[in-house]
């Protein structure tokens, strides 16, 4: 997976810059530079944590398919191949409308709602907790038989496909609107107007959102982020704000029925009080939202964009050979990544000045080359070399 997303990025960064271009000459640009180096800075974070947390994943369906396959569907015939595709999407319906219709995927999901803008940069927003739920969704598919190396090339088409329909600057599509994912039909999804939240899941079809009832078709001005706006560009507190929240709220609660409840239930779901009516989800007023744009001066635009474009490189070079890399140096370099997007949040958002961000790089950086140096020191095989070591 690391690879194919480090093959993929320039493709990426050419599609937002003809985005952007686009939406230059149309005068309806809908880029912002704080707000599109948040949602990367999560995308390589989504990635470089997935280094550790996927393969966690993939061994549980691996494990799962050796076990509990009624059979092995050949890899070697086009139609398991398709066969999968069609699956992957099917479950990840459900994986998505979950993410959605309960608190506790809520958690993970919600950071590729974060953003107030919605374009290209959006789609690169993921999460990095993901893995720890996700594949729960995937286990039909090993019960059914379809290989490890199929569902993984399934996971990525349908994660591909996906990038190009965060966008605006694609109107509707007539028929494919019908039947397919597509820039129209996803924008619905990420609104949170009350005719359109919660609804349209599908990855790659609609047909799933039509069987199940949860299809909406646009026609009506989005309005896009949160109803709980994160007003912050942490990533880190953009991947944990809302398990913290749901942390707190079970806490409060007196019952351990409603303790539990809390993390399953809708988000935002609160406990009935003793005769009153049960919870129900509020209606929300647009016209409430107000853009998170804290005001940045010339040298932190300068320093965002500059370690931005340092750390997008280091990451790509990073997600290419990690897997030749010991677990020490892949642990030291992806922290060196995560230590570097925080900064870009902190100078972004006011709360670091550039000169004090690139005093913590510094010692950030002698921190990990002290690391991985001490781990590269060759140890002494035996007894007798080390003893040979130290004689004169």
């Amino acid at each position: 997976m690391g690879k194919v997303i480090a093959l993929a990025t320039p493709v990426f960064f050419a599609l937002i810059a003809l985005e952007y271009a686009v939406g230059r000459i149309r005068g309806r640009s809908n880029y912002r530079l704080n707000d599109a180096l948040n949602s990367l800075s999560l995308g390589i974070m989504s990635q470089v944590v997935g280094l550790f947390t996927k393969a966690l994943a993939i061994g549980i369906y691996a494990a799962a398919y050796s076990v509990v396959a009624i059979r092995e569907l050949p890899a070697s015939e086009w139609w398991v191949w398709a066969a999968a595709i069609v699956a992957y999407d099917f479950c990840y319906y459900w994986n998505h409308r979950l993410g959605h219709e309960s608190a506790v995927f809520w958690a993970s999901h919600v950071v590729h709602h974060q953003s107030q803008a919605y374009n290209l940069t959006t789609a690169l927003r993921q999460t990095s907790s993901g893995a720890l739920l996700g594949w729960i969704f995937y286990l039909p598919m090993a019960v059914a038989g379809f290989p490890p190396q199929v569902f993984a090339v399934a996971a990525i088409v349908n994660l591909l496909y996906q990038y190009w329909i965060h966008t605006e600057q694609v109107g509707k599509l007539g028929w494919f609107d019908r039947w397919f994912s597509s820039p129209s039909n996803h924008r619905v999804h990420h609104a949170v107007n009350d005719q359109y939240v919660d609804r349209n899941y599908g990855g790659i079809s609609m047909i799933w959102d039509r069987l199940f009832g949860s299809f909406v078709e646009e026609d009506e001005k989005c309005v896009y982020g949160t109803r709980a706006p994160l007003h912050s560009w942490d990533p880190l507190w953009a991947n944990v704000e809302v398990y913290t929240d749901l942390v707190r709220r079970s806490r409060q609660a007196t019952r351990w029925r409603d303790r539990l409840a809390t993390w399953f239930m809708p988000p935002g779901w609160q406990p009935a009080v003793p005769g009153g009516p049960t919870w129900q989800k509020p209606h929300f007023d647009v016209s409430r939202m107000r853009r998170f744009d804290p005001p940045m001066g010339r040298t932190a635009r300068a320093f965002a964009v500059v370690n931005f474009v340092a750390v997008l490189v280091g990451a790509t070079a990073l997600l290419w050979y990690s897997g030749d890399l010991p677990f020490v140096a892949l642990l030291a370099a992806s922290l060196a990544v995560i230590c570097v997007l925080w900064l870009i949040g902190a100078v972004m958002q006011g709360r670091l000045v550039p000169l004090h961000a690139i005093a913590l790089e510094a010692l950030a950086a002698l921190l990990v080359a002290a690391a991985v140096a001490a781990r590269a020191d060759p140890q002494p095989a035996s007894r007798d070399a080390a003893a040979t070591q130290w004689c004169p």
